[in-house]
């Protein structure tokens, strides 16, 4: 999936900083899907079908920025730099476990390589500044875990960057929803999509008002990247499961900024949240298998059956 949108982005990309980071990310991407396949082949493991040339047509019209593609390349590979390295704490096998790491080592060049670009163009988007701690201090009463009644405590920097990196990870999602939902050609694909835009804006305002009503800055949004395209530069199988990887992507994040929420109003946000997108995800599924487009996994033999 990866390698057809990154060569969308790369054939549409009109910076020339930006396309050459396009470029490196693409071929990342290539080489982590030889690697696994190799692997794959070795054991006589069946090859994922997954997605051809034919699920993405590189001569479509720019349906989103280079500075989207950019932040994008920077998103995913946070996003590959946790995958991997949970991949490989869990591996044993000396080529798997190489694999992995070499993977790892890769995304974090391309992590440095997509911020270094975002800072020289202007366009990285800093978290907010707080005071730093002059003293080391203790919590001296359960107020600390309150949130809903009486005087709340400011807010931690945790959970300031937690609100923080789920509303950039949200209003990155809600612009590729909303280019896809311009192109898409199903219909009922096209009205989950539209729902998925409708869920970001809400979850948007949530995070933003606590944000707000602590004084700290937001980050800007993306909808302004996305052009008047309607033009399909990728196949609606590819957008659905798209989409759908990076709801489980966000309840990843969600999982990780519940537990480290203290204040009980922010934590029970994270809680309604996560079972909202869960459901939607689980929608996205549904839809998958209503197409013919999920690949099933590997699984335990049916012992049973086989008896």
């Amino acid at each position: 999936m990866s390698i057809c949108v990154l060569k969308y982005f790369s054939a549409t990309a009109q910076d020339l900083d930006i396309k050459s980071v396009i470029e490196f990310a693409l071929g990342v991407a290539e080489k982590q899907y030889h690697d696994v396949k190799e692997i794959f082949r070795s054991e006589g493991v069946a090859i994922p079908l997954g997605f051809t040339e034919d699920d993405v047509d590189v001569n479509a019209p720019r349906l989103l920025s280079d500075a989207f593609a950019l932040e994008y390349v920077k998103h995913m590979a946070s996003i590959g730099m946790m995958t991997y390295s949970a991949a490989l704490y869990i591996s044993t096998r000396a080529d798997v476990r190489e694999c992995f790491h070499t993977a790892m080592i890769s995304t974090i060049e391309l992590d440095k390589k997509s911020t270094e670009v975002l800072l020289d163009k202007g366009i990285y988007m800093r978290p907010p500044y707080i005071n730093l701690p002059e003293k080391v201090d203790f919590v001296k009463d359960q107020s600390f875990l309150s949130g809903w009644f009486g005087e709340r405590r400011p807010i931690t920097g945790l959970e300031i960057t937690n609100l923080f990196i789920n509303m950039i990870t949200n209003s990155l999602g809600k612009a590729l929803i909303m280019g896809f939902s311009q192109v898409v050609q199903s219909k009922d694909i096209r009205k989950y999509l539209i729902r998925g835009k409708q869920i970001s804006t809400k979850q948007l305002s949530v995070f933003g008002s606590i944000l707000k009503d602590e004084d700290v800055d937001t980050p800007r949004s993306w909808e302004s990247h996305v052009t008047d395209s309607t033009i399909p530069p990728f196949s609606d199988k590819l957008m659905l499961f798209h989409v759908v990887s990076l709801i489980a992507s966000g309840i990843g994040n969600y999982g990780v900024a519940l537990s480290t929420s203290p204040r009980k109003d922010i934590a029970a946000h994270y809680a309604r949240l996560l079972s909202e997108i869960a459901l939607y995800a689980e929608d996205g599924a549904n839809l998958m298998i209503k197409h013919g487009w999920m690949e099933e996994p590997p699984r335990a033999a049916d012992r049973k059956a086989l008896v």
